[in-house]
This record gives C-alpha cells, sequence and structure tokens, in this order.
C-alpha cells in the first residue's frame, strides 16, 4: 500500500527538491521522508508560513526509484546540483565547491558512518509522476479543502502528525486535481552562488497509508 507524506518548506531554492532535466531529486534535506519512502509512495511539498502566506504547493511527486547515496553521488548523476556529496573508500564527503549545506550537514543528510542510514535519494524519472510550481500556486487547495489548508496551517517545526481519515480523502482529491494539471518539465531555479539556507529545520509535516 502507498503512503502519502506532506511537509512543509522553509526554503525553495533548486536543492530539495531539485528539479533538473525532466527528473525530480531528493537527495538532500528531509532524511525521514528519504530513508522511509518506497516505490510509488506519495510527496507533497508545501510553503512554509515565512515561505509564502498562502502555504501553497510546491510540488507533488510519486517516488519512482530509491538508489544509494554511492550510486547517486557518480556517474550519470554527479552533475545535478543537488549531488553535493561525494563517495570514496567508503566514505561521504561534502564536494568543495557545492551550492548546498557544507560539511557540518554531512550527518544531519546521510547519517553516521559506516552505515550512513540516511544515504537515499528518492527519484522520479518520469516528468508525468511529478508537478512542481514553485511558489506560483496555481492550485488554490485553500478554498476547497479548508480543514486540509488549516492543518498545514497549524503545522509546527518539528511537528510530525498522523493524517485522519477525512484529511487524507482531501490529499488524495487534491492529488487529482495534480495529476490532470499540465506537466512541468521545466527545471527549479538553482543558486548561482553558495547558499547558507538551511532546510534541516522543517516546518512539520504528516504522513498516513492511502
Amino acid at each position: 500500500m502507498s503512503k502519502l507524506y506532506l511537509y512543509k518548506m522553509t526554503t525553495d531554492n533548486g536543492g530539495a527538491p531539485c528539479v533538473r532535466d525532466g527528473k525530480l531529486s531528493l537527495a538532500i534535506c528531509k532524511p525521514s521522508i528519504r530513508t522511509s519512502a518506497r516505490c510509488g509512495d506519495f510527496i507533497l511539498g508545501f510553503a512554509g508560513n515565512a515561505l509564502h502566506k498562502n502555504n501553497c504547493l510546491i510540488y507533488a511527486a510519486k517516488v519512482g526509484r530509491c538508489v544509494t547515496g554511492d550510486e547517486y553521488y557518480a556517474n550519470e548523476y554527479k552533475l545535478r546540483p543537488d549531488c553535493i556529496y561525494e563517495f570514496r573508500r567508503g566514505t561521504y564527503r561534502w564536494r568543495p565547491g557545492a551550492i548546498y549545506h557544507s560539511r557540518e550537514d554531512l550527518r544531519h543528510d546521510l547519517g553516521d558512518p559506516p552505515d550512513y542510514g540516511r544515504a537515499k535519494v528518492l527519484l522520479v524519472e518520469d516528468s508525468s509522476d511529478f508537478r512542481y510550481w514553485g511558489t506560483s500556486c496555481p492550485i488554490a487547495y485553500t478554498s476547497r479543502y479548508r480543514k486540509l489548508g488549516e492543518f498545514i496551517r497549524a503545522l509546527g517545526i518539528g511537528h510530525r502528525s498522523n493524517l485522519s481519515e477525512s484529511l487524507r480523502t482531501s490529499v488524495l482529491s487534491l492529488l487529482s486535481e495534480v495529476w490532470s494539471a499540465p506537466e512541468t518539465p521545466g527545471n527549479s531555479s538553482v543558486l548561482s552562488a553558495h547558499s547558507l539556507s538551511k532546510c534541516s529545520l522543517d516546518e512539520g509535516g504528516a504522513e498516513c497509508e492511502c
């Protein structure tokens, strides 16, 4: 059975999610979702209260592949902006010159050595399985799903919750609207200089089976 993951984003700078060349990846930030999500699960990222006053839906994605960090941070994916780590001789390190995070974020993103239990990347390689809008807010969900809007608004830093049956129904209806919207093959904006923004202090999230 698939799961629904909802969370609020404090920053949207092209790192998490990273949309590039028709693919969406979640390789950094959100370690709790990356470690537990499986293929076929759905992830919805909403704007945090400080990012957009209406908590708009920034992106929605159906997970297509789950790959290990040592596979992602090499070969065909290594030029993606969120490939900020290197895997050498069984050890990860922050890649000098990476535009996201720093050496201090490695443990949060990837976990502790030698297992690096958080070094998992969620991939969506079929553009029909994700929609990324940034803060353009084309789906005004709060007017049609008032309780869902109130729930998202109330999520606080570090708050975790399971969705009620009524909220689960609202999210599934919202997803139907999402998939009926046109595909969004464009790339997310990527910074031209190193970002000091941290996505580790997210504003809370929720999950349930669908």
